[in-house]
């Protein structure tokens, strides 16, 4: 049981840094954007908790300028019976541009540690394609036969998993900007993110007030991954998965408000408990009419 709790811990930490909580994975509101006028930035604090109890806590921070240039930071931290067992913390920071409905990376670096050990990723994207890759230490046992081998295709037209919590969706509707499948590469597998529309609701609480899109999620491995696996199994087949999305001000953009995921150890889940938004105006707007 403690070992399925380490493991289950360490995934949630994983997920609230780069890739809110789709274990291990990998990521709308108002009609169409105005006229972009400015960049500015978006800032929220969340709370990570397994089956109910408190785990953690997660930041986000985006700043997006007037030309769509983005960067975008997450921090984590296990706290309570997770931190005296793992002592997990980590952080993530993803650059990019914003261009119409995509969000197209530049790179990605995450440090991520516990007691026992420390792991660095950097990435390198160059037309939307992997063109670097370093993990430190290298992952053990990726040469396993049952393992499903990357191919250089599956680093092509591909996000990065913190980048892909930015969605962008000029001019669309709650049900269109919920509406999509993100395809996610994290380093060492490739993967989608089906979301589907499922509704409306309207929050009013953390800095935050208006409407909100509830969506559902699927995980969908592509390459990288072990099929035969119990864990993959029980992802692909995980029905228990959804993300609120909420409104970045005027830009187009929509972010996470909530990430929930069913694990063999109840639900996880990410939380936002506070929300600041400064300045940004269409971005997604306008670098969708260039």
């Amino acid at each position: 049981m403690r070992k399925q709790f380490l493991f289950a811990t360490r995934r949630v930490l994983v997920a609230g840094l780069i890739s809110g909580a789709f274990a291990g994975l990998g990521w709308s509101a108002p009609a169409a954007a105005g006229p972009a006028t400015g960049g500015g930035s978006f800032a929220a604090s969340y709370a990570l908790t397994l089956a109910g109890v408190s785990i953690g806590a997660a930041s986000l921070a985006a700043k997006i300028d007037n030309s769509g240039a983005y960067a975008l930071d997450m921090h984590a931290k296990l706290t309570g019976l997770a931190g005296v067992l793992v002592s997990g913390k980590g952080g993530a920071r993803a650059t990019g541009v914003i261009n119409g409905d995509r969000a197209i990376p530049a790179s990605l670096a995450v440090i991520a540690s516990t007691a026992s050990d420390k792991r660095t990723l950097r990435m390198s994207f160059a037309g939307g394609a992997v063109s670097a890759i370093e993990i430190n230490p290298p992952l053990e046992d990726w040469d396993r036969p049952d393992r499903i081998p990357v191919a250089a295709s599956h680093r092509q037209s591909v996000i990065d998993p913190l980048s892909a919590l930015l969605m962008p969706a000029p001019g669309k509707s709650l049900a269109d900007a919920c509406n999509r499948t993100i395809p996610v590469f994290d380093g060492a597998t490739r993967f989608d993110v089906v979301l589907r529309y499922k509704g409306t609701t309207t929050i009013s609480q953390g800095g935050y007030t208006g409407p909100a899109a509830t969506c559902s999620a699927r995980y969908a491995p592509v390459a990288g991954h072990r099929p035969l696996r119990s864990m993959t199994k029980f992802m692909v087949e995980n029905t228990d998965m959804g993300v609120t999305l909420i409104p970045v001000g005027d830009t187009g953009i929509y972010a996470p408000w909530r990430i929930h995921v069913r694990t063999t150890l109840g639900m996880s889940m990410l939380q936002a408990t506070r929300v600041r938004i400064e300045g940004l105006q269409a971005v997604a707007s306008r670098r969708d009419k260039k």
